[in-house]
Order: C-alpha cells, then structure tokens, then sequence
C-alpha cells in the first residue's frame, strides 16, 4: 500500500470519528511540516506556533480533502498560507532559500560553487555565491520566490507545486523558469559564467 493510499484510509477514520488516526498523520508530517515551515519564517516559536495552527486548520478542513493531491501537499500549503499570514500580520519578509543554507548545517546548491571545495578560496566563493542567491531569491515577487522554494527546497514536483499554489502547471514552469533566470544573472559576475550559458 502507498503512502498516500496510507493517507487516504486515516482521513477516512478521521470523519469516521476515529481521532486516534489524525494523532498518526500530526506524528508523521510534524517534522517535515517544521522544517518547511522554519525555511520561511525565523523565529522557532512562531514556527510551533504556525505548526500547531496548520494542523488545527487542516483538521476543521478535512472534509474539504478530496484526494485528488497527496494528504502532505494539501497540508503543506495550507502551512504555506498560515506561514504567510502570520509573517502578513507581523509585517515580516520570509526568509529564503539561501539564508537557510547559510544558517543552518545545510551546504548551498553544489551547482552553484567550486569543484574544488575545501581551500579558502572555494570557501569565501561559496559563501558569495551563497549571498548572491539569497538576494536575489529575497528580490523576487513573491509567486515565483514561493515557487522556486518549492522546487529547490522542499523538492515537490511541478504537479504538487501547481497543486499547493492553486495555478496551472505550465505557470509553475514559467515562475521556476524565470526565477532561474534572475538568480543566474546575479551569480554569472560571481562564478565568471558566460552570458549564453546560465551558470
């Protein structure tokens, strides 16, 4: 059985009455939902806080799932809209792809650095190219920064991209594509790309 057959069986004993079965679903997507959630807002009480909330909304809307996505891609941007919100409400930007990277353990996109990783010199461009990322990842308009995080970060496909975003798949491509594009003109001074190619 699938893991979203798996999904789909607990949703049904959730609006059977059985709420031992959401108690599974919260347990299996916590720590997946807290580390998309701490990918765009900071504070690591806010992210408890838009966890806890996103499941609460989930729940109220379980009659609402039709099954047509993947239970976590539906919760996943019901979490995304409820992140949002609260950074809406608290007049905050979200944090980007590139902040996370250099925050946390994460290494940056090998694409993006030296080969020769290690010295100094790979190192310092690294974080360059790091830096360069973050900026231009935090100056895109917002649809294309959500999807390219989507892509990049979360690993989602264009299907449940253009699912949790509620567009048209060829609109994801487009906003992938050109979100690329933008980052790709801020790292080619950076990595000494020539302008025909992207990186």
């Amino acid at each position: 059985m699938s893991d979203r057959e798996i999904d789909l069986q607990l949703v049904e004993r959730i609006r059977a009455g059985d709420k031992q079965a959401y108690g599974l679903l919260v347990e299996k997507y916590r720590r997946k939902l807290m580390r998309l959630l701490s990918r765009m807002v900071r504070n690591s009480d806010d992210v408890e806080d838009i966890a806890q909330e996103t499941f609460i909304k989930a729940y109220r809307a379980l009659a609402n799932f039709r099954g047509d996505a993947a239970f976590y891609t539906w919760l996943y941007r019901i979490g995304v809209n409820t992140a949002k919100n609260h950074l809406v409400a608290r007049g905050k930007a979200m944090a980007t792809v590139s902040d996370q990277a250099m925050d946390d353990e994460d290494e940056p996109d090998e694409r993006l650095v030296a080969q020769d990783i290690g010295t100094p010199e790979s190192e310092l461009l690294s974080k360059q190219a790091a830096m360069a990322v973050s900026e231009a990842v935090e100056a895109l308009p917002e649809e294309l920064r959500q999807a390219i995080t989507l892509r990049e970060m979360e690993g989602l496909s264009y299907e449940e991209i253009a699912v949790s975003m509620n567009c048209p798949i060829g609109t994801v491509r487009s906003r992938i594509f050109r979100a690329r594009e933008a980052i790709a003109l801020k790292l080619r001074p950076i990595l000494g790309a020539p302008e025909d190619r992207r990186w």
